[in-house]
Formats: structure tokens, C-alpha cells, sequence
């Protein structure tokens, strides 16, 4: 009588027996989980890939009803940016480029000093992937940026859409977040997020004006151009925002390569 044939004659209330059946259907199951999973992420990448497509679909008002997601995307040019010369960059896919992969690491990334680092981030990848919206001339129409930052409790990923001018705002929404739901979780809102559309991001001067704050300028006040009304009883998440957006469009973020865009490069 082999092993086998001795462990399987042990009684059914056996130590022994009730371990050794319980250390075979965790390592079976072990075997079970890896292999899905190995199986499966070409298909969870995939999906992954087409929610951000959806995301900067809507935040920059290209959704087309009866048409997909791919079909309406093909209009969008991705590009990599040097984000401290405002440059595109050669050599990188922007359709694989990971920047919060980049970010954590130590040859593709740029620690940030207390003073830079408004948005909570600590670091960022040295370049960050841009998607522009042209006509059929080839003539810009829109420019959607990733952008994120720590809110209250959480790190905010999102999209800022802006027009051809790279200074007005067509839209803002954040893909990932955990803020507290009905408090800084209204980031989400789309009452809220229709406050964004038509705001100034810059002033004459070039300087970013936009700010998120409490009992902003109601319409037809010129303040009312760079300023949006915060979330009602979310303080912290409200500047959370107010200090992404500032970052991102500062001089440590997209400055570099919005400026090159308003004097009519970067295109």
C-alpha cells in the first residue's frame, strides 16, 4: 500500500486526514485563482483601457449615442509631454505609457518639494500623456489633460478638458475617488460638474486664475469667469480640488506645454 493509499484510509475524523484534504484544496484552489487571473487581465487591461476612453469621452463632450466607444475615439490623438520643456516626447506609446506607474519610479520621475507639491502628491512622472481633438483640417478643436491630487481622504484621478484657446474650460470629472459619499464624494455630481464649462483658467497675465471657493461670483460678475462655487460641506475636498487644478496647470504641471499651445504650438 503506497501513501496515497494509506492517507486515504485514514479515518474520516483523523487529524491528519482532515489537514492534509484541507492543504490540497488550498493549493487546488490556489492553482485555480492564479491561472484565472492570468488568463483574465489581457481582458481586465482591455476594459481598463476602454473606461478611460469613456471617461475622456465625456468629461470632453465627444459622446456620440448610438456609436462606440472605440468608433468615437478614433478622433482623439494621443501624445507624450515632456512636462518641464512642454515638449512631446519621442520613442514612448502614449496608448501604454503608465505616468502612475512612472511616478513611483525613480529614473521616470521628479520629487516634488513642499512648496511645489500644492496638490499632496509628493511626485510625479516626468511626462504625462496628453489627447487633443482636431478637425478635419487637422485644426485643434479640444485638449483633455490627466490630472490628480489628494482631496480629504483620498487621491482624486481625473480629466480636464479645455478648449482649442487651452484657457477655457469644457469640462471636469474625476474617473477615481473615495471621497465621503454626499460630501466631497459630490465631485461626482453632474450638477456640480456643470459649473466647470465656460470657466477662465488663466488671466490676462497668463496666471491661473480659477479657483474653487465658497460664495464664488454668481453669473455676469467678471470674477464669475474664474471661479467655482465649492461643494457644499466639503471644505477640504474643495481645495483639494482648487490645488490639483492649480498644480496641473502651473508651472511644475502642463504650464510649459499650455503656454507653447496658446502661442500657437504644441499642436
Amino acid at each position: 500500500m503506497n501513501k496515497v493509499q494509506q492517507f486515504l484510509a485514514l479515518p474520516n475524523d483523523s487529524k491528519v486526514k482532515t489537514i492534509g484534504v484541507a492543504l490540497v484544496l488550498c493549493l487546488v484552489c490556489s492553482i485555480a485563482v492564479s491561472t484565472a487571473a492570468v488568463a483574465l487581465k489581457p481582458v481586465q487591461e482591455a476594459n481598463k483601457l476602454l473606461d478611460k476612453k469613456r471617461n475622456i469621452l465625456e468629461i470632453a463632450g465627444l459622446e456620440q449615442p448610438g456609436k462606440s466607444v472605440e468608433e468615437v475615439f478614433k478622433q482623439v490623438q494621443a501624445k507624450v509631454v515632456d512636462l518641464q520643456t512642454g515638449e512631446y516626447v519621442e520613442g514612448i506609446n502614449p496608448d501604454t505609457f503608465d505616468a502612475r506607474a512612472a511616478s513611483v519610479d525613480p529614473k521616470q520621475n521628479v520629487v516634488l518639494t513642499k512648496e511645489q507639491d500644492i496638490a499632496s502628491i509628493k511626485r510625479r512622472a516626468k511626462y504625462a500623456t496628453v489627447y487633443l481633438v482636431k478637425d478635419a483640417h487637422g485644426k485643434l478643436q479640444k485638449l483633455i489633460l490627466p490630472v490628480h491630487g489628494y482631496g480629504l481622504w483620498s487621491t482624486l484621478y481625473g480629466f480636464l478638458a479645455l478648449q482649442a484657446d487651452a484657457n477655457t474650460v469644457v469640462g471636469l470629472g474625476f474617473y477615481e475617488q473615495a471621497e465621503t459619499p454626499g460630501l466631497g464624494g459630490e465631485v461626482d455630481n453632474p450638477t456640480w460638474k456643470a459649473k466647470w464649462p465656460g470657466k477662465q483658467v488663466f488671466d490676462a497675465n497668463g496666471k491661473v486664475a480659477i479657483r474653487v471657493m465658497k460664495g464664488a461670483a454668481p453669473d455676469g460678475d467678471p470674477k464669475a469667469l474664474h471661479e467655482v462655487d465649492a461643494l457644499s460641506g466639503a471644505t477640504l475636498t474643495s481645495r483639494g480640488v482648487d490645488n490639483l487644478i492649480h498644480f496641473w496647470l502651473g508651472e511644475n504641471g502642463f504650464g510649459p506645454y499650455l503656454q507653447k499651445v496658446r502661442n500657437g504650438g504644441g499642436v
